[in-house]
């Protein structure tokens, strides 16, 4: 028996290869399939089934595209509703692997259907559980993904499902599907955690897993939750209903100069996912800029209304294949191109650019020692605000940003700054698109900022 876990850091989440003999199973699987289905190859074992521990709020889903390239089963929650060909699960279903089984425990909570998958030996003895989005590494899945209307249940329900786990032998390894990094988790500690665990190790170290009481347990897991990205909304009714499949992901075509423009006109959405500081020199103007990393796909999901036509401006083909493949990873379908030869082609057409002053944060500083600093808007999370924050400065949520930009664009001249220079280079991408006067505060931002004034104290 082997399992492998191939993680998406930029979602936060892990998909796991399981195999025993010449047969495997795929739990969870992300869209793009191909580094899946060539850790089987490598191993000499044949996916033959895909199983889901419930409809994923964040990626769609790659059961679809496996099936497709191999002829596997798809075994999915009864409770689901999908709409594709399927083998429903119900609480205490088999599902047989080589010479172990896996068995599916309804552990609800993070979504009404949400099942865990307990892999068994021959002898029946418990050997690892795939706990998606209910046991995560010190902490548990949020349970407000689906509504205010819904929350309280779905809370109680995540108690009695930890409850449940908790009955685990101590040494079952914890395989969650959520981890570090992903909007779908609550009461993880900050910091790098290990992806993996054990029943053992989380009844030490996981506060959520540990609580008896149901009340305490309610209040804490609804505490300091962090906004999550717009696009989760369309995430569940794509996995319902079945992705399209394409094979491979599908890298946008160059697009001249002129083809792009026109895309303009016809009010296509420019995202340049060059450095901050880079767009802030020269960019096309109106165009939007999420810096390309590994969860850039979340906040273009975020600030950009979920599948609008979408042209993209990157450095160089490898840039464009990572964004390509994160933006796939949500189903993002409709990418109409790139600008062939970036933003220097544009230029060299005689095109305008336009562009917005960057100050670092020893100057953020000395202006707001002078009173000079204007309009600061600290646009990290809110959890992030109230950690600690410069006096001088307001708070506005980047993510909240495209429904206020007219208020914003009223105020005047305004300085953005986050944690690095990131958040900040979307925020102050997204206001000089809508006319106003920015300016970005980059490399660096608040937390420097306070460990400068608290160094000169």
């Amino acid at each position: 028996m082997q399992i492998d876990a191939f993680v998406t850091p930029g979602l936060g989440d892990s998909s796991y290869l399981v195999s025993w003999g010449e047969d495997a199973a795929m739990v969870d699987p992300q869209r793009d399939v191909e580094r899946f289905l060539a850790a089987a190859r490598a191993r000499g074992v044949r996916i033959r089934t895909v199983i889901e521990t419930h409809v994923h709020n964040d990626y769609v889903s790659g059961a679809a595209e496996i099936r497709a390239a191999t002829g596997a089963d798809i075994w999915v929650p009864s409770g689901g509703s999908y709409a594709f060909d399927h083998d429903p699960v119900e609480d205490g279903t088999e599902i047989p692997l080589g010479d172990g089984t896996l068995v599916a425990m309804a552990t609800p909570g993070h979504t009404f259907e949400h099942t865990t998958y307990v892999l068994r030996g021959p002898d029946g003895s418990a050997i690892a559980a795939f706990t998606g989005g209910s046991l995560m590494v010190g902490g548990a899945g949020r349970t407000d993904l689906l509504g205010a209307d819904h929350t309280d249940e779905l809370t109680r329900l995540q108690f009695a499902s930890l409850r449940r786990l908790w009955t685990l032998p101590d040494d079952v390894l914890v395989m969650p599907t959520h981890g570090q990094g992903s909007f779908c988790g609550a009461g993880s500690s900050d910091g790098e955690r290990e992806r993996t665990s054990t029943i053992r190790i989380e009844r030490a170290a996981n506060a959520a897993f540990a609580e008896s009481d149901e009340a305490t347990f309610v209040r804490d897991q609804l505490e300091d939750l962090p906004s999550y990205p717009a696009y989760y909304r369309a995430m569940a009714p794509i996995n319902r209903a079945g992705p399209p499949v394409r094979g491979a992901v599908p890298i946008p075509p160059p697009l001249g100069v002129d083809d792009v423009a026109a895309a303009i006109e016809d009010g296509v959405s420019i995202v340049d996912m060059r450095p901050g500081i880079a767009f802030a020199a020269a960019h096309v103007p109106g165009s939007i800029n999420v810096p390309l990393r590994s969860d850039s796909a979340s906040y273009v999901g975020w600030l950009v209304p979920f599948g609008a036509p979408i042209v993209l401006v990157v450095e160089d083909d490898a840039a464009l294949r990572e964004a390509a493949t994160e933006l796939w990873r949500i189903g993002w379908e409709a990418l109409v191109g790139h600008l062939d030869g970036g933003v220097e082609a544009w230029e060299a057409s005689g095109r305008p650019t336009s562009s917005y002053p960057v100050v670092d944060v020893d100057g953020l500083l000395a202006e707001l020692e002078r009173g000079e600093a204007g309009d600061v808007v600290d646009v990290r999370q809110d959890t992030e605000w109230r950690d600690g924050h410069l006096e001088a400065s307001r708070h506005r949520f980047v993510g909240d940003l495209p429904a206020t930009i007219g208020a914003e664009r009223r105020r005047g001249r305004t300085t953005f700054v986050c944690a690095s220079g990131y958040r900040a280079s979307m925020a102050a991408s997204l206001l000089d698109a809508a006319g106003g006067e920015v300016r970005l505060v980059a490399p660096d931002g608040v937390p420097k900022a306070l460990e400068t004034l608290r160094q000169s104290v």
